[in-house]
């Protein structure tokens, strides 16, 4: 069995750092202002949250996505945040 690799990322700042990992969703190029936040819960409301709209979030928290995810918890009916940092 093989498993799929994750395609390249790249993350450039503004003053010429780059950043290399791998990417995961829509294979797409964005661009918006990266902003962290320090929750260890509540990804669903923040991704979901029209005040992220064209903002890049990236969580301190290393266990994001661990819990999923459910109905009651959106702020919106559809992403807003342009992308999610994640290690």
């Amino acid at each position: 069995m093989t498993l799929n690799k994750f395609p390249p990322a790249i993350l450039a700042l503004e003053d010429g750092t780059l950043f290399y990992g791998q990417s995961f969703g829509a294979p797409v190029t964005i661009t918006g202002e990266v902003v962290f936040n320090t929750s260890m819960t509540g990804y669903q409301e923040i991704l979901t949250d029209p005040s992220y709209c064209q903002q890049i979030v990236t969580m301190t928290c290393p266990h994001i996505g661990n819990v999923g995810v459910n109905v009651d918890d959106v702020e919106a009916d559809r992403p807003w945040a342009a992308g999610l940092i994640v290690r």
